[in-house]
């Protein structure tokens, strides 16, 4: 193709002409690859091709993606799609800064509580959790891992919302600096990255903003993500969906302690392929721009956790949650102990 593109560059009248238009296509070339030989699949790679990575200038990526419920209407792993979506995004924005190469990590299907949580409902459709450390074993044994090999810049792509679930994704992170040196940020858990989300008030008209309300899980930003990413997986159905509309976290609690929430807040009815690429666009570029100026040399430990200053009715459903935990945690190791298995 590109030996066929010059064979016509050359059929131009003039010298320069010829000369301009190919110093045009082979910068373009020059760029496009550039771009795209930075990154690279951890899956992909042989273990001799890892050993040969430069450890002070690669950035791996985690992407993370609980399954979840999101209600009637979208698919539990939605919140997947959307760190996929952000981790190419980040991958991509990172691979253009000179020297610096990114590996891109397998997706870790995994979180801690849903929002059924919420309401004290523990086992509900769709959301397939793991208990709270085990999951922060989980990445803080990842975290190991590549600490021990020598890696010193990890990324977290992971935005469930669940304050502990949250929390743990810094500690591991901290554990990583504490015991490697290196750097270890879960982005989605920095306010500023996690603002991002505002968007959607920004976008919507008055009526349709006030109609969708405060919410935190299934409105009309997360149904329109999935139009936007995968139009396919979303059913019509929420196009006449109630609206659940809330304005504190008092209220979000008492939706979903009802018998018959159906999984969502908000009103899904307000959501568009537009507004999930507006939103989704605009958490990306957050998202490049602070992960820029942590390779940068800005210290992530300055920066504010949104999840450091909970609503406090948000706090008490997280030591509920919390319980719950314990609870199955003792279930666990009792079953163990009965049988011997250490």
């Amino acid at each position: 193709m590109l030996s066929h593109t010059i064979t016509l560059l050359m059929t131009l009248p003039g010298v320069e002409m010829k000369v301009f238009a190919l110093r045009i296509v082979l910068c373009i070339v020059f760029l496009s690859s550039v771009g795209t030989a930075q990154i690279l699949r951890f899956t992909d790679l042989t273990s001799t091709q890892i050993a040969k990575l430069d450890r002070a200038r690669t950035v791996v990526l985690i992407p993370g993606g609980i399954l979840e419920e999101h209600g009637p209407y979208l698919p539990v792993y939605t919140d997947g799609y959307a760190d996929r979506y952000y981790t190419e995004q980040l991958a991509t924005s990172l691979a253009r800064t000179p020297g610096w190469t990114i590996v891109v990590f397998p997706e870790i299907p995994l979180g801690f509580c849903g929002a059924n949580c919420m309401g004290a409902k523990w086992n509900f459709p769709g959301s397939v959790t793991v208990r709270l450390a085990t999951f922060r074993a989980i990445y803080m044994d990842l975290a190991s891992s590549l600490g021990e090999q020598g890696f010193r810049w990890i990324f977290v792509v992971h935005d469930h919302g669940d304050p502990a679930h949250n929390r743990a994704l810094t500690q591991v992170s901290a554990f990583f600096h504490d015991t490697y040196g290196g750097t270890m940020v879960h982005l989605f858990g920095l306010t500023t990255v996690n603002e991002c989300y505002d968007t959607v008030a920004k976008v919507l008209d008055k009526k349709a903003a006030e109609e969708d309300g405060f919410t935190v899980h299934a409105g009309a930003g997360e149904h329109s993500q999935i139009l936007f990413l995968h139009p396919e997986l979303i059913d019509a159905g929420y196009k006449s969906a109630m609206p659940l509309t809330a304005s504190t976290f008092e209220d979000l609690y008492s939706l979903a302690a009802k018998p018959d929430w159906p999984g969502y807040y908000g009103s899904p009815r307000q959501a568009s392929a537009a507004l999930g690429k507006a939103v989704m666009t605009s958490c990306a570029a957050k998202m490049a721009q602070v992960s820029q100026q942590i390779i940068g040399g800005l210290d992530p430990a300055t920066l504010p956790r949104f999840y450091d200053q909970l609503d406090p009715r948000d706090a008490i459903g997280d030591k509920t949650e919390r319980a719950h935990d314990r609870e199955l945690a003792q279930k666990q190791v009792e079953w163990l102990s009965k049988h011997q298995i250490e």
